[in-house]
This record gives C-alpha cells, sequence and structure tokens, in this order.
C-alpha cells in the first residue's frame, strides 16, 4: 500500500461495515491510510491527540464517521487545518438526520464536508478529488473513474433501449 495518507476514524467499531466501502474505494484509488476507533465523547483525549499530531505524520485528509450526534469530525477539524470529511452514519431513533446535521452544522472557521448519511463510498471519492490538486497521478486516476462511471450509464442506457 502506498504512503498512508488518510485517517479514517470511526466513532464505534459499528460504524466499520460502512466504512468498508470508503476502504475499498481509497484502495482503488492506490491511497494509504490508517483506520482508527476514537470517541469524541469518551476519549476526547485521544482525539485531540489524533488530530493535533495528524499533519506531521503524514496525513493530509481525515474522513471521519459518527453517528447521533456526530461530534467526531468536528472535534477533529477544531484541532487541526487539515481537510476534514464527515460521514454521519444511520443510527439511534432519527436514523442519522442528527449526525447529518451535527456534521453539517459546524460554526464558523470550523468547517467539515459533509457527505450523504451512509456516504462512506463519496467520502473516499472526496478526499481523491482533495488530494488529486496536488498528485497529477491521483487526478489521472480520478478522471478514469469520472470516464467509467459514464460508460457504465451509457451502457445500461443502451441495454434498455429506446422506450417510449
Amino acid at each position: 500500500m502506498s504512503k498512508i495518507i488518510v485517517g479514517v476514524v470511526m466513532g464505534s467499531d459499528s460504524d466499520l461495515p460502512v466504512m468498508e466501502k470508503c476502504l475499498s474505494c481509497l484502495e482503488d484509488f492506490g491511497i494509504g491510510y490508517e483506520v482508527r476507533i476514537i470517541s469524541a465523547h469518551r476519549t476526547p483525549e485521544i482525539a485531540h491527540e489524533y488530530a493535533t499530531t495528524a499533519k506531521a505524520r503524514g496525513l493530509k485528509v481525515i474522513i471521519a464517521a459518527a453517528g447521533m450526534s456526530a461530534a467526531l469530525g468536528g472535534v477533529l477539524a477544531a484541532n487541526t487545518t487539515l481537510p476534514v470529511v464527515g460521514v454521519p452514519m444511520c443510527s439511534g431513533p432519527l436514523s442519522g438526520m442528527d449526525a447529518a446535521l451535527s456534521t453539517m452544522q459546524m460554526p464558523p472557521g470550523v468547517p467539515v464536508g459533509a457527505m450523504a448519511i451512509g456516504g462512506a463510498y463519496n467520502a473516499a471519492v472526496y478526499a481523491a478529488a482533495i488530494l488529486a490538486t496536488s498528485d497529477k497521478t491521483l487526478a489521472g486516476k480520478l478522471d478514469d473513474f469520472k470516464k467509467q462511471l459514464a460508460e457504465k450509464v451509457a451502457k445500461k442506457d443502451t441495454q434498455l433501449g429506446n422506450r417510449q
């Protein structure tokens, strides 16, 4: 695997099945990553240390997955200048709406890029897009990826035929 440049942090191990899509996508792009379970509420000191040391450890983007109050992304973003991408998880009585709103409603100056509820795959694509601004090889892979998406749609359209 490539040098680790993306941190994938989950608030709970129950987030891992959804976040596997993120990890798989990062691997497809050849992006090195590390995975941690860190709770904003249960291990705040570890969350602080993780964020404050992330840049020095070579990370360039952090993806944070959390449910319910979804404070993890905000806590990490408050303690680093790296881009933080939040993945609200579908959990609790509000089925992830609380997590989505918490991820989106950050105070001025502490942004978290908010994905859809359970949007783990798009979080990886978004991280790749951020990294591709300074990596020509990755930019080429991302271009190819977008072309493949378009080709898949065109193929499905052709298979459907012209129904009227």
